[in-house]
């Protein structure tokens, strides 16, 4: 029978990077939901497949030829209890670190517990019976293939990481009679590198590094950064959580989130990404994305993912760098994101009375050695716009990125060292959420307090977020305006005084310029301070507006008036007519 690759995509998917991954071995016993992978895998030369009508005898036969072979080997089976029988051998495969990868074949999971002839409930499987359980359902669009190409490729490495270890893979299948796909799909490859692996290499190559929160680096990693940069011609792009201090952070968001501008250094060859989750949102434009961690996941941030680095920082660094001939580079990616950089600061106007506004007149006069926190979203977007003085670190609640603790986290902070000064920035909502912290007793006299209060949840009311199309229409529920006190310039203040705060407030330009001197004061006073700042959220969002499209060239203006022509589902759908 002339037949080639099942239709099916996620099954596709899988073949292909079971291919590059190296798994040839598979162990098939038959069924029918399985049928359009296992028909798939035997037109393919490049498998070796084995018959067991025992799901049972199956798993232990893949026990036997993955610890002979030193080769990873699959197995596969149909719904119903098929998979139940693997138990036992996938006991032994996990106890004894063997690499053998059930693909379990399913129908839809929305049949679970519908009383679906053959359909069982596979997404708890045993603990010691798999390193990693994954289930790949049908896919219908590009995020599909992108996060289940990333799950795919997780699974896959899985089988060989930190000794290795059984895998499931549970594969959704429609049943589909279509076996006339001659090429498999081009899916995006994951590597895990580990010490002593073969490293890639990154000569001739444009490289940037990103790094997201990151604790306080130590003297040794900046320093192995910097002497990286110096090899490879590199930058290091930062946001206000990245707590690098080194010779070559540039501020990335001024440049990399302009709306109809994309100046030529944003295009890069290999993106080195380290650090958590970042609140910058930035777009990448890189060809690849390496991730160095020790904890060696797999992250695709910036759905370019090609290699894992499972190793400290410094030791990838070090490692680079003494793979050169140890000359310096004349820094010109540096030289250009710096240029870039002030380029965009030169051209930034007169903003309304506004975080962004505040965040420009204060984050290069705090004082050297203090410590700054961040309200997500708006505040610390605003403020990365623009570089702090040297040696301020900061941080951001954007490890679950709630609205909640940005006050507490600050005060855990500065109970660290009660000697040095510790600022917060917070949008109104933030700090209502979180003001019970201001009644504790340690609240220490080294906290320096900033409340932007504009009434509302001024993030739903700037122009490019989706409730702003509702107007004013968003206020009752969507931005939540009207609580706490709707601005009133007493309840604060009444607050505040009350717990001991030393408290100062502005509702202009001129109010906040003649108290901000008080509240940037190098030294420690004898109470905290809680400085209220009323703003209006069409300030915010005007403000906003303009630092995004601070300079304009053809090819940006033409996408703006596309996106505007088209909307973000057009775009999708352009995109993917034109295959990009």
């Amino acid at each position: 029978m002339n037949t080639f690759y099942t239709s099916e995509i996620n099954t596709q998917m899988l073949i292909f990077l079971m291919k590059k991954h190296g798994i040839k071995k598979v162990v098939a016993s038959p069924g029918t939901t399985n049928i359009c992978f296992v028909a798939s895998l035997q037109q393919d030369d490049f498998f070796e497949l084995y018959s067991s009508v025992d799901e049972r005898s199956a798993a232990y036969i893949a026990c036997g030829l993955a610890a002979e072979s030193g080769e990873p080997v699959a197995l596969s089976c149909t719904g119903a209890t098929a998979s139940r029988n693997y138990v036992p051998g996938l006991t032994e495969a996990f106890y004894r670190k063997l690499p053998v990868l059930a693909v379990t074949s399913t129908q839809h999971t929305g049949r679970i517990g519908q009383y679906v002839p053959q359909v069982i409930d596979r997404s708890s499987p045993l603990r010691d019976i798999a390193k990693l359980s994954v289930t790949i359902p049908t896919i219908h669009d590009e995020e599909d293939k992108w996060a289940y190409g990333v799950m795919l490729n997780d699974a896959l490495l899985e089988l060989r990481h930190r000794g290795g270890g059984p895998v499931h893979i549970n594969l959704t299948t429609t049943y589909s009679d279509d076996f006339s796909v001659r090429e498999l799909p081009d899916v995006p490859v994951i590597n895990r590198i580990e010490y002593g692996d073969a490293w890639p290499d990154l000569s001739g190559k444009r490289v940037c590094i990103f790094v997201g929160a990151h604790q306080k680096m130590t003297a040794g990693l900046e320093a192995a950064i910097d002497a990286f940069c110096e090899a490879y011609d590199s930058v290091v792009i930062c946001d206000h959580t990245s707590n690098y201090h080194g010779k070559y952070g540039v501020m990335g968001a001024l440049v990399l989130t302009q709306q109809q501008y994309q100046p030529e250094c944003m295009n890069m060859d290999v993106l080195i990404h380290i650090g958590e989750v970042s609140g910058a949102y930035l777009s990448m434009r890189a060809k690849q994305v390496w991730r160095i961690s020790p904890d060696g996941k797999v992250r695709d941030t910036f759905r370019k993912l090609r290699y894992v680095f499972e190793m400290r920082e410094e030791y990838f660094f070090k490692q680079y760098s003494a793979m050169t001939d140890g000359g310096k580079s004349e820094m010109n990616t540096y030289k250009a994101w710096c240029m870039e950089y002030a380029k965009l600061y030169r051209k930034i106007p007169a903003l309304p009375f506004s975080n962004g506004w505040m965040a420009m007149q204060l984050a290069g006069r705090l004082p050297e050695g203090t410590v700054l926190h961040l309200g997500i979203l708006n505040t610390l977007r605003n403020w990365n716009f623009f570089k702090c003085s040297a040696k301020v670190y900061g941080y951001a609640n954007t490890g679950g990125f709630g609205i909640d603790g940005g006050v507490s986290s600050l005060l855990g902070a500065s109970l660290a060292e009660p000697e040095k000064l510790y600022f917060g920035v917070v949008g109104d909502l933030a700090f209502f959420y979180d003001m019970n912290v201001l009644g504790n007793r340690q609240f220490g006299r080294n906290v320096r307090l900033l409340l932007i209060n504009n009434g509302v949840g001024t993030e739903f009311k700037n122009y490019n977020h989706k409730a702003a199309k509702f107007g004013d229409d968003a206020d009752a529920y969507m931005a939540a305006a009207g609580h706490y006190g709707n601005k009133s310039t007493k309840l604060v203040r009444h607050y505040a005084e009350d717990l001991g705060f030393e408290y100062m407030s502005a509702s202009s330009k001129e109010e906040f310029l003649a108290n901000v001197e008080r509240w940037l004061l190098p030294e420690l006073t004898d109470r905290p301070m809680l400085f209220e700042v009323f703003t209006a959220s069409r300030d915010e969002s005007d403000s906003l507006k303009v630092i995004y499209n601070l300079t304009k060239t053809p090819k940006g203006m033409a996408k703006n008036v596309v996106r505007g022509m088209l909307g973000e589902k057009g775009i999708k759908a352009a995109k993917k007519i034109l295959g990009r």
